[in-house]
């Protein structure tokens, strides 16, 4: 089950939040964890039991870190924590690909195994894995009651693309909470705007990638220079609208029943480096690598061999946390050269204005590593960017797609930016100094969240409705 799905918003969420209204609140924590169970049995009941077991080892070992006499015993628990919580993560999500590797290389295991990835695993090992880590740094308190855990670790909001939540950030709000109508208000505006970012942009970049990357080897020798340029185009931007629209969803859902999730995404394609990109792409990932991987190993405060060592481990983890397959690790090795480059060789050389050319294309580029899993596929990918390999320079074919295609393609750059946020800003400001601004600002405020619902319905019930193309030359 998915947030954009009719099933999920008519069938799921909207029963959630009726029950949720209108129960007291002494059961109020138990209705958002008895539908957090469901939709994590939706994708594979058996895989419950590992959620409740990852809640049930962190839940005791942070009780026992709280009460242990030493920092010696404190850490014993903790590593026992992290040895649990990242053996199923390994188990589940890496066993494939270990094994597919020591059979290309010995032969062995004569089968490879097929293990199901469980919904949602690797956002909650890491949310249980900040828990306990804040509890053995006397961050958080140790939460006494195990539900209440159980409920921050497997709240459905965030569990398909983020963000990760720390237990500090919802913390007081499990315990209590309120919920205005101007909360409700935001989070049914948030979560609709997230759902036509993804039913209408994100699934509507994803048809024009799929149509010219998909198909094979063969079939990227025949796309011309042109067309491989505008399908990773396309795929740059589907990729930011998916995940950031997942984040708006998850943002809105919290708000309407209280919780304050902090932002994941701040218009990373404004950057003006890479190191700039990934303090705007993904916050709470990075911040989670920031906070307990590379600070923990000295961060930047030491040698300049062992800050490349904590950087390298970094980013390795940062590749494989994406997926298992080497095409992810080669990403991260590829953003790790090129941050590399930014501390030790280029330092801001690069004049304003040409750093964000220059950042727009390593992370263009470092999409071509993401999407092809085949290695093979994205190599011929990259070369064809530069007119090797390809069947010319430009086809009817990809002038077609583009004519097709380009008001709603320049749309979805415009969606990347905060030219909507500043507008929006612009309308507030002259709503409160003027009677027809305020008319049209309340006027929007009321009709932006209804369209984008009305206009992600249909789009989720034809799954090929566009209103853009309505707009074609």
């Amino acid at each position: 089950m998915v947030f954009s799905s009719l099933l999920f918003i008519f069938a799921f969420l909207t029963p959630c939040l009726i029950v949720y209204t209108i129960v007291p609140w002494r059961y109020k924590n138990w209705v958002l964890l008895a539908f957090s169970l469901v939709f994590y049995a939706w994708g594979g009941i058996q895989f419950v039991g590992i959620l409740i077991a990852d809640a049930f080892v962190c839940w005791f070992f942070a009780l026992q870190i709280e009460r242990s006499n030493s920092k010696r015993a404190g850490k014993a628990f903790l590593v026992l924590a992290c040895i649990v919580l990242l053996g199923f993560l390994i188990i589940f999500k890496y066993t494939n690909f270990f094994a597919a590797n020591l059979h290309a290389l010995f032969g062995v295991p004569k089968e490879i195994p097929h293990i199901l990835l469980p919904i949602g695993i690797s956002f909650y090992t890491f949310q249980l894995l900040s828990y306990v880590a804040d509890v053995y740094r006397g961050e958080v308190d140790a939460q006494p009651n195990y539900f209440k855990l159980l409920l921050y670790a497997s709240l459905f909001h965030q569990c398909i693309a983020g963000p990760i939540v720390r237990y500090e950030t919802v913390a007081g709000e499990i315990e209590k909470r309120s919920v205005t109508l101007s909360d409700i208000y935001y989070g049914i505006r948030r979560f609709c705007v997230g759902l036509a970012k993804k039913a209408l942009l994100a699934n509507g970049c994803a048809a024009i990638a799929d149509q010219i990357l998909d198909g094979g080897a063969k079939a990227l020798h025949t796309q011309s220079t042109v067309a491989l340029w505008i399908g990773l185009f396309a795929y740059s931007l589907e990729i930011y609208l998916d995940f950031s629209a997942y984040s708006d969803m998850a943002i809105g859902m919290g708000r309407m029943v209280g919780f304050h999730y902090l932002e994941n995404f701040n218009y990373p394609y404004t950057a003006s480096s890479v190191q700039d990109f990934w303090r705007r792409w993904h916050i709470s990932l990075s911040s989670f690598f920031r906070d307990y991987v590379y600070i923990p190993l000295g961060g930047n405060r030491c040698s300049t061999r062992r800050f490349v060592f904590n950087m390298t481990v970094v980013w390795l983890l940062t590749g494989m946390w994406h997926g298992a397959s080497w095409n992810y690790i080669l990403w991260g090795a590829f953003y790790l050269a090129f941050l590399l480059l930014e501390r030790f060789v280029i330092r801001g050389r690069i004049r304003p204005g040409l750093d964000h050319l220059y950042t727009l294309f390593v992370v263009f580029i470092g999409w071509d590593l993401f999407r092809f899993e085949n290695i093979k596929e994205a190599g011929i990918t990259f070369i064809g960017l530069f007119g090797i390999g390809t069947a010319g320079f430009a086809g009817l074919q990809i002038r077609t797609i583009i004519l097709e295609n380009l008001f709603f393609l320049i749309f979805c750059v415009i969606a990347c930016t905060p030219l909507g946020k500043k507008l929006r800003s612009l309308l507030h400001a002259w709503g409160r100094r003027s009677t027809v601004g305020f008319y049209v600002f309340e006027t929007q405020e009321m009709v932006l969240p209804a369209i984008c619902l009305i206009l992600s319905v249909l789009a989720l019930i034809g799954n090929t409705y566009n209103p853009f193309l309505y707009f074609q030359f």
